[in-house]
This record gives structure tokens, sequence and C-alpha cells, in this order.
């Protein structure tokens, strides 16, 4: 679906998947420090980009999977990304199984420790409503910010949405993320819920998870 001149919304195909497994490194760093996965696979940034490839790339279908990701291509180069999904369908453990198949894939060896530092997100993660769809792993390489690439895909996963039934989607930001969240409500969305835990910040230092929601 071609938006503007040069710049055309695409399905994520298998030749995206090292942008994407940019897209989802970036995303879950957000503005902070390290994000999950680096802690929950520590590595160089090499290592976290081709276990995170190898992740969308799995049999098994989860919340990373690369089907579920649109692409905004410009003159052909992929500049942004994101993610839209049901969690009855790709949520919840469903992951695991990825994660293993990704381990093995890559010979990635799973630390304990950084696992438990990884989990203390489940501590404020967001409480969505059934059957929203759900707006993931939201990211824009740095030269191509401010063009309006977020804008178009999201208009286009929100449509998306719409087509597979969903009434309501759910988005969300770790607190002072403050550019991500004003773009997400330009879109439409609102604050519904906040979460903060000690364990998380301290990891993670970021008090919590906001989460935005909107009518579709």
């Amino acid at each position: 679906m071609t938006t503007t001149t040069g710049l055309e919304i695409v399905d994520a195909q298998p030749k995206h998947a090292p942008f994407i497994a940019w897209v989802i490194l970036a995303a879950f760093r957000s503005h902070l420090p390290k994000g999950f996965w680096d802690f929950m696979r520590p590595g160089t940034d090499e290592q976290l980009l081709r276990y995170l490839e190898a992740l969308t790339t799995t049999k098994a279908q989860h919340w990373t999977s690369l089907p579920l990701f649109i692409v905004a291509e410009v003159d052909g180069e992929p500049a942004a990304a994101l993610s839209g999904y049901f969690d009855e369908e790709h949520g919840g453990t469903r992951l695991r199984d990825g994660m293993a198949e990704a381990d093995a894939a890559t010979g990635t060896v799973p630390d304990p420790e950084g696992i438990a530092q990884a989990l203390t997100v489940l501590n404020v993660m967001p409480d969505h409503v059934p059957g929203a769809w759900i707006i993931e792993d939201v990211a824009t390489r740095p030269e191509f910010r401010r063009r309006g690439l977020i804008d178009a895909l999201m208009q286009e996963i929100m449509e998306r949405g719409r087509r597979r039934g969903a009434t309501v989607s759910d988005i969300s930001v770790f607190t002072g993320n403050d550019g991500a969240q004003k773009a997400y409500e330009k879109a439409g969305y609102v604050v519904v819920g906040e979460k903060t835990d000690a364990a998380f910040e301290a990891v993670y230092k970021s008090p919590g998870t906001r989460t935005l929601r909107r009518a579709l």
C-alpha cells in the first residue's frame, strides 16, 4: 500500500528479518540503558541481533514472529516497523517455545541471573481487555525519524485489527518515554493504566509501564 511518494507499507518478508531483529531490540531498549533482551540473552549487539533474527523465524508462532510485522520502506529501504496481534493467538507462554528454537539455532546458553532480571518486567505487564488488538515492537531508524512513518504504520495496523474484528486496541510504553506516548496519543490512544514496581525499576531504571487504549 503506497501512502506517500517513496513510502510503501509492506508485510514483513524473510528478507526483512535482520531489520525486524533491530526493531525488536530498539523497541525494548526504548529510552532505557538496557532493555528486556539485553537481560534475557546477554551478549554483544551482534549476538543479540543474530539471536533475535533467529527468533523471528522460528516454527513456533509468538508475538515476535515475522508475519505479525508490517514495514515502512522508503525508496525500497526498510525504515520503520511495528507489529499487531491478539494475545489469545500469539501472547502468553508461546514465546518460550520460540526462544528454545532460537537458542538451539544460535548455540545460545540461557543465563539464569539474566533471565531473573529480565522477568521483573512481568511485574509491570499491561492488563489487556479480552480481544484487544495489541500493537508492539515499534521503532524507526534514526535517519528516518520525524517523517510520519509511524503515523502511517499505526493507521495501517489499526485497519488490519478492524478487519480481524477487533473493536479496541492497546499499546504500552515504559514510563518516561514521553516521545512515544505523544505519538500514540496523536493516533487517538489514551492512558488507561500505569503499573510501577521497585524490583523492575532497580533493573530497568524506569518506574514501570503505561497502557494506552483506543476504540477501533
